[in-house]
């Protein structure tokens, strides 16, 4: 049986365990033909790393003869390109400098300078001895970089530079350290915008050493500010012929599925709801508005069949903690120098109608720009957060996803000390509502929470913002798929908790939830009654829906009305 490769970015290393591997090999020559210098946007955690690995051992002029080793069995092993085994390959993986504010620069050319050095010992066949004695008098990274590709063009070779996560180190002090930092960083004398502007200059040149490039990160905006816009190359993020390029299919998945079922002890007792739920937590990403594939993350899908191996059923937490921890340094999405910035109530707005109307997402922008509506939902897109949908909206891809965006707002609130509530307390109140139908603690923690903390009550003015409030806090565990406006007998419901039966079978109960508002200058007992009244005709009618009852598993469905005047929960009732 071939291993799982999860946790496995290095090709070489992939294929040394004979580990099972997804053919990618056939955009070699789409690659070659569109282009020289390209540069490729993805979210964390599709492979991005892993590519590049494939690209160096194809293309790298030192393993000619480790050809049938790499691609042996491979698409591109049949119809091989004429640029096979022909570059010198230079790589960068701006991941390994150290992004702390006050030792980047000195761990860049560090870590540079080491990438220089293993490049002459990798090439020294291919290489004088003036060209060692040239590279010793070079004291910077771009002094280094450029004597090398000028040396490289005029002794008649063709590099291919390799960066992956070029933007890595640059996001993380943006997150930490603030707007101005990264600006230093990347605009007028500093030293990664001066790396940059080397690479330009060696492509205009004539007798240049770069023959091709290829480019990854997670967002266009590091990109634009170093270059002010990729004018060295072509971007290839949006185009549909690479949509697939990274990320499985649904056909790769059930592949997959279907040999670890045949080869090893995994057994697997209904196969369409395992499919179902990968989809559901895993799958709907889409980075064209041209295609009609969707795609699954890469590393969740060998997380997740990774633990079926292991323990033969679905893994504890649906979410594999590197991808937590990934997505938790976007947290400057919401939260800029210790303050709620703009976007804060976009992605309030977006978890609440689970995507956005927009339909373009811009292909670059200066992270000034950021604050700008289009410009957050595109990089919104470009890290995964969102993706088109059939209907070519931007909508949010799957559970995995929204369980993110929902811990964004609860640390948003957290770290500027707006809300701050026992999780671990709150965890187990929703545990005894899924188990035991004890459902009206939860609510009544939360509303004592909230007269307590007093900074959190300008932030819950009106209906929408205190259903986004309560999808947060009703999220912070897995038993229940939080749905908001799902149209159901005839009607939108305003939260549906449907019990999660593929992953924990026994539990008894869901919930349909009404939320009706009042303000608190207008507020009558009278008015209070009336909307109580038409919460109960409303939840009855989606209690009616067939899906309500199958989704139910045969559990007890709970209808509750919670009625609010201002911040303040006036009302409870159970119908």
């Amino acid at each position: 049986m071939k291993p799982i490769p999860y946790g496995l970015a290095g090709y070489k290393r992939i294929r040394e365990k004979n580990c099972y591997y997804i053919d990618k090999t056939r955009y070699i020559p789409q690659l070659e033909a569109t282009g020289e210098f390209l540069f490729f946007i993805r979210p964390r955690r599709f492979g991005k790393s892993s590519w590049l690995t494939v690209l160096e051992s194809y293309y790298d002029i030192s393993r000619s003869d480790q050809f049938d080793f790499f691609f042996k069995g491979t698409d591109i092993y049949e119809r091989p390109t004429s640029e096979k085994n022909v570059y010198l390959i230079l790589k960068f993986n701006f991941s390994a400098v150290n992004p702390q504010l006050d030792k980047v620069e000195e761990s860049f050319e560090e870590y540079t300078d080491k990438c220089f050095h293993f490049f002459g010992l990798k090439y020294r066949d291919w290489l004088d001895d003036d060209y060692f004695t040239m590279m010793e008098r070079q004291k910077s990274s771009h002094g280094k970089l450029g004597f090398l590709l000028d040396y490289i063009g005029l002794k008649g070779h063709s590099v291919y530079v390799l960066i992956d996560e070029y933007d890595n180190f640059a996001n993380t002090i943006l997150t930490t350290a603030g707007q101005t930092a990264y600006q230093e960083l990347t605009r007028g004398a500093g030293f990664f915008r001066f790396f940059f502007n080397v690479l330009k200059s060696a492509v205009d040149q004539v007798d240049s050493g770069i023959s091709r490039m290829f480019i990854t990160g997670v967002s266009p905006v590091t990109m634009d500010d170093v270059t002010s816009g990729f004018n060295i190359g072509k971007n290839i993020s949006l185009h549909p012929n690479f949509n697939e390029l990274l990320g499985f299919t649904e056909f790769d998945v059930i592949e997959l599925l279907r040999y670890y079922q045949e080869y090893s002890n995994l057994v697997i007792d209904d196969f369409d709801k395992t499919l179902s739920v990968m989809k559901a937590w895993y799958d709907n990403y889409r980075f064209s508005n041209r295609v009609e594939t969707k795609l699954f993350n890469t590393d969740m899908v060998l997380y997740f069949v990774d633990n079926l191996l292991e323990l033969g059923t679905y893994p504890d937490d649906m979410i594999d903690q590197n991808v937590k921890i990934d997505y938790g340094k976007l947290r400057h999405l919401v939260v800029l120098d210790k303050r709620l910035n703009g976007n804060f109530s976009h992605i309030a707005e977006i978890i609440k109608t689970q995507g956005t109307q927009a339909t373009r997402v811009v292909s670059s922008f200066p992270v000034e720009d950021l604050i700008k509506p289009e410009n957050f939902i595109s990089l919104l897109f470009y890290f995964g957060l969102l993706s088109y949908s059939e209907s070519n909206r931007l909508t949010i891809p799957n559970q995995t996803i929204k369980q993110l965006m929902y811990s964004y707002l609860r640390r948003g609130y957290q770290d500027v000390d707006v809300f701050n509530v026992d999780i671990w307390r709150l965890s187990n109140l929703v545990q005894d509502m899924a188990y035991h139908g004890e459902w009206r603690p939860v609510f009544e923690f939360l509303a004592d929470e909230v007269k307590k903390q007093t900074s959190i009550r300008d932030y819950l003015t009106g209906e929408k913002v205190i259903q986004t409030f309560l999808l947060a806090y009703l999220s912070v565990t897995d038993y229940f798929i939080i749905r908001t406006e799902e149209e159901l007998g005839k009607g939108f419901v305003d939260l549906y908790m449907e019990p999660f039966l593929a992953k924990y079978d026994n539990l008894q109960y869901s919930y349909l939830i009404e939320l009706k508002y009042l303000t608190r200058t207008e507020f009558t007992e009278e008015d209070l009654k009336e909307k109580l009244k038409e919460a109960k005709t409303q939840l009855n009618q989606y209690a009616t829906d067939t899906r309500i009852i199958k989704r139910s598993g045969g559990g007890q469905i709970i209808k509750v009305a919670l009625a609010f005047s201002g911040w303040e929960l006036k009302a409870i009732q159970q119908y």
